[in-house]
């Protein structure tokens, strides 16, 4: 140290005592709080009904947490109105980082469907991290004289009534998807929701609906048994778990069709950096795991992880390419 700045011990001993008394965030130091986080249990909500894919890969991920930080991660599936309810409740929760929400594509899509939301998916919300991917099947009950999208989309040109497909509800990548195929092959398709795929695939496997877009994690057993027909996949590129099923862009001839189902965890928006960017790094060495990502690839989600910066930007894409599709296909906000 310069002697200059300190003359005797007890000048030394004022600026020691001062600086004692500053607080931490003045000196360019982190405040202890967030250095020893987490202190207590994290809440992550699930915005959707257990089981699904969604809280699938949720809850593994919730599981390597907890034991990294050597506290409770309590996943809440907070359900409603194709994801708004919980995502409503993290949006007002206390930015601290004991309260987080796992997303999906409803997170972005939302606004363009919902004109009373009292959340954006941009401005009230900072990434943690993006996952990955999971492709959606578009399949068929067996009693459908289909076999391939372009015979699908000839039934669908020669119906009478608009074909039904089942979704897990208003914004979700299953609406998404169907949206999108109506639009680009100029069909008439009628979107009916329900609170879950689970409860959307029970209706198509007896019938009830024609077609779904379906995430490969549940569409899998059922195509392997027979009881549904795979059409294509929703992505860009063919899956690596139905390596001879065609893409939508293929099979039909729709260039540029692509949907997936992204997956990731953001925080309400004041969260402190060093928190985010703290977990973050974990959710990175967690998601770069062996056993995890042998978990995932037995859901189909195939690992792409993206950083804060890069899920932010990311989800606004999202968010205006979906602005876009909807009002090209006609969908007013209700």
């Amino acid at each position: 140290m310069n002697t200059t700045q300190f003359r005797g011990a007890g000048k030394r001993t004022a600026m020691t005592c001062l600086l004692a008394a500053m607080p931490l965030s003045l000196m360019g130091i982190p405040a202890a709080a967030h250095a020893a986080y987490p202190e207590k249990p994290i809440t992550i909500v699930v915005p959707f009904t257990a089981g699904g894919v969604v809280d699938s890969i949720t809850r593994n991920i919730a599981e390597k947490m907890g034991a990294k930080y050597n506290q409770p991660i309590i996943v809440e599936n907070r359900t409603g109105a194709g994801g708004a309810v919980g995502t409503e409740t993290v949006a007002r929760a206390k930015p601290d980082g004991y309260t987080l929400l796992s997303v999906s594509p409803g997170h972005a899509g939302a606004p363009s469907l919902n004109k009373s939301l009292s959340w954006n998916p941009i401005d009230d919300f900072r990434a943690i991290a993006g996952f990955g991917n999971v492709p959606n099947v578009i399949v068929v009950h067996p009693g459908v004289p289909v076999k391939t999208m372009s015979e699908f989309i000839d039934m669908a040109k020669k119906s009478e009534t608009p074909i039904t497909y089942g979704t897990a509800g208003n914004g979700t990548s299953n609406h998404f998807s169907g949206a999108m195929l109506a639009s680009m092959a100029g069909i008439e398709l009628e979107q009916i929701p329900y609170r879950g795929q689970s409860n959307a695939l029970t209706d198509l496997m007896a019938g009830r609906v024609t077609m779904m877009p379906l995430t490969i994690q549940l569409a899998g057993q059922q195509i392997q048994a027979g009881k549904l027909v795979p059409l294509a996949v929703t992505t860009a590129t063919r899956a690596s778990s139905l390596p001879d099923v065609p893409t939508v862009a293929e099979s039909a001839n729709l260039p540029g069709y692509e949907v997936g189902t992204w997956f990731g965890f953001v925080a309400p928006k004041n969260t402190p950096s060093d928190v985010i960017e703290q977990l973050s790094r974990d959710v990175a060495e967690i998601l770069q795991s062996p056993d995890m990502r042998e978990t995932f690839a037995g859901i189909g989600l195939e690992v792409h992880y993206r950083n804060p910066a890069e899920f932010d930007a990311f989800i606004a894409d999202e968010f205006h390419k979906w602005a876009k599709v909807m009002k090209e296909a006609g969908v007013e906000p209700q």
